[in-house]
């Protein structure tokens, strides 16, 4: 090849197969909560946000969607259980299919990180437990309500509809959120469920919840089109776990039943907040075990993807605050131009324009 590395090609940048999905690089824009969805309906400047971060082959991951009216935990995010919401989104996709990208949808449901403000008829948000989350740094938070074990079977069903309004909204498929302490962590892990019906105690009890919801979303539209964010290692919203471990590689092990097109895991540094902190824990172990594409997350730059790839210790590599501030973040990397700086404190706010679509390019 001579001394000439240039003419290498850049590892996150070449080409990979996901399922039916021919990807053109390996760069996945994450999942990422905008608050700019009035009412909880998708709005027409979402079509420029997204169309903006599209690219001829390029895997994009809407924000987190609701499934129903009790999956609420912030004002303005957007939803998947009515026909207004499936309608709104149709434009949406269209456009970002328009670009040649290919378009999942996160479909979350936060359990007890919500408010009763923001629930039906203000009542108690639900959960694993009746345990309360403390932490009101960010938002105020209301005692759950424990759910029933005869109710766990409605709320599956939600997650079931709302995957099959994905497909009819046009999505190439949709991601289960399961992280950063919303209602399937608190299931899951063992520092909030403290249940003893079929769905406590074991390591086995704690994960059935979810694996239903993968099990009915699979049967509903095709294992070939659903993905899973997980993140054992991370302690969001009070939920760790004693053995991440374990839950990590249980989980990477248990979804290949059901033929599931990825997984998309939260790297162990992303412990209590978005900035990274030291680990003695890998993905490795969950790599391996896992027969689907394998997606990381968690504090990425370019040389950190570069070397996940090249090292084999993931697919596709997928980053949030990047890609919010450099709407042609693959561009920048293919070029290791210069990139722009996020502004946190315009991450949230419902404002349609600012910190969402006017971050520059680099023409």
């Amino acid at each position: 090849m001579g001394s000439d590395s240039t003419a290498d090609p850049i590892p996150l940048l070449t080409p990979y197969k996901m399922g039916n999905f021919n990807l053109s690089h390996r760069v996945v824009m994450a999942p990422l909560t905008r608050m700019r969805s009035y009412n909880n309906v998708p709005q027409p400047h979402a079509i420029l946000y997204y169309t903006q971060r599209a690219t001829k082959g390029g895997l994009l991951i809407a924000e987190a969607t609701g499934v129903s009216d009790t999956a609420q935990g912030l004002p303005h995010t957007p939803g998947l259980w009515t026909k207004e919401q499936v309608e709104a989104w149709k434009p949406i996709v269209d456009a970002v299919h328009a670009k040649g990208s290919v378009f999942f949808c996160q479909l979350w449901h936060v359990g007890r990180a919500s408010n009763s403000s923001c629930q039906p008829n203000g009542q108690a948000p639900i959960s694993s437990t009746d345990k309360l989350l403390t932490n009101t740094a960010f938002q105020k938070f209301t005692p759950p309500r424990r759910l029933r074990t005869d109710e766990i079977p409605d709320i599956v069903n939600d997650f079931k509809l709302a995957a099959r309004n994905a497909i009819e909204a046009g999505f190439d498929g949709i991601e289960i959120h399961g992280a950063h302490g919303y209602l399937f962590e608190q299931f899951m892990k063992d520092s909030v469920n403290d249940r003893t019906d079929k769905y406590g105690g074991s390591l086995e009890n704690r994960c059935r919840f979810t694996l239903e919801v993968v099990e009915a979303i699979a049967n509903e539209i095709g294992g070939e089109r659903v993905g899973i964010r997980l993140s054992p290692f991370t302690e969001y919203m009070e939920s760790g776990d004693s053995n991440p471990n374990a839950l990590g590689l249980y989980m990477a092990n248990a979804l290949n039943k059901y033929n599931i097109l990825y997984c998309h895991m939260v790297e162990p540094r992303l412990k209590h907040s978005m900035e990274p902190v030291e680990s003695p824990h890998s993905l490795v172990p969950m790599r391996k075990a896992f027969n689907g594409t394998f997606m990381v997350a968690g504090a990425y730059d370019r040389q950190d993807g570069i070397n996940a790839i090249a090292e084999n210790r993931a697919d596709l590599v997928v980053y949030g605050r990047l890609f919010l501030a450099n709407p042609d973040l693959p561009k920048r990397f293919a070029l290791d131009a210069p990139l722009n700086d996020y502004n946190r404190k315009t991450f949230y706010i419902s404002d349609p324009v600012i910190g969402y679509t006017d971050y520059s390019f680099l023409e």
